[in-house]
């Protein structure tokens, strides 16, 4: 049986000795995306951190194709393939868009003009600095940062955070044609709840750092009342609908 792409086992994590998420199982196949849901303050973001290595681990292991992965170590982590999309985008603002895309180029990877085929609206971009782009335009332009580095897990921050509805539903398609073409696994971590379960081939719910309900995407749309139980504490307002979304979370 072939090993998922990405697992973790009993992952606890936090910042420094506070515990932000506790004995977290997950698993995500290559060409999949598993989409991270759940309220403000329920440790998605930080569990995104710690997968990346850029916080340390309390308990718990992760695997990558079945190889162990250590701790604490971004820079290992990036080069065995873990590569992060932050919320803020980490772009160089005073770089061009070209600039931004060669610096996170690898050696015998992918050339940045290749990237112009999954993101062409960046081509009448190429040689403005990042600064001078739209929102929706230098997210297209840190996925492609990304994408460059041929990830084997693509980890994903609030894609949609503070982007026109028209540019969010686009960007989902892109990352679930990224998953689908490259053959990379994506980790995602959404406040829009409708449109992460659209691209998500599965789901979990993270609620005061555990998860409460974990299955395939399709089958918790298809159950909302269990899914809002789940995701709120208690049967929400919009119980009998398809979950829609929840603001945005900071932790």
């Amino acid at each position: 049986m072939t090993a998922a792409r990405l697992t973790c086992a009993g992952l606890t994590g936090g910042h420094g000795t506070a515990t932000a998420f506790r004995d977290v199982d997950l698993a995500v196949d290559a060409g999949s995306v598993l989409a991270l849901l759940g309220p403000n303050g329920a440790g998605k973001t930080t569990l995104l951190l710690t997968l990346a290595g850029l916080l340390p681990r309390q308990a718990g292991a992760v695997t990558l194709d079945g190889a162990p992965l250590p701790g604490g170590r971004p820079t290992a982590a990036n080069r065995a393939g873990l590569v992060l999309v932050p919320d803020n985008r980490c772009l160089f603002t005073t770089l061009t868009v070209e600039e931004n895309i060669r610096v996170a180029a690898r050696r015998g990877g992918p050339k940045p003009q290749a990237m112009l085929e999954i993101f062409p609206d960046l081509e009448k971009r190429w040689s403005l600095p990042a600064g001078a782009l739209s929102g929706g335009e230098q997210q297209m332009l840190a996925l492609a940062r990304a994408l460059v580095q041929q990830p084997r897990v693509l980890l994903v921050d609030e894609l949609s955070m503070g982007l026109a509805p028209l540019v969010v539903e686009a960007l989902f398609a892109t990352v679930r044609r990224i998953a689908g073409e490259h053959g990379c696994a994506v980790v995602l971590v959404e406040q829009h709840i409708g449109l992460a379960l659209g691209a998500a081939d599965s789901a979990a719910v993270l609620r005061g750092g555990a998860v409460v309900l974990h299955g395939p995407a399709d089958d918790l749309s298809a159950e909302p009342e269990r899914f809002e139980r789940a995701y709120f504490g208690t049967a929400g307002s919009t119980a009998g609908s398809a979950p829609t979304s929840t603001p945005r979370e900071d932790g």
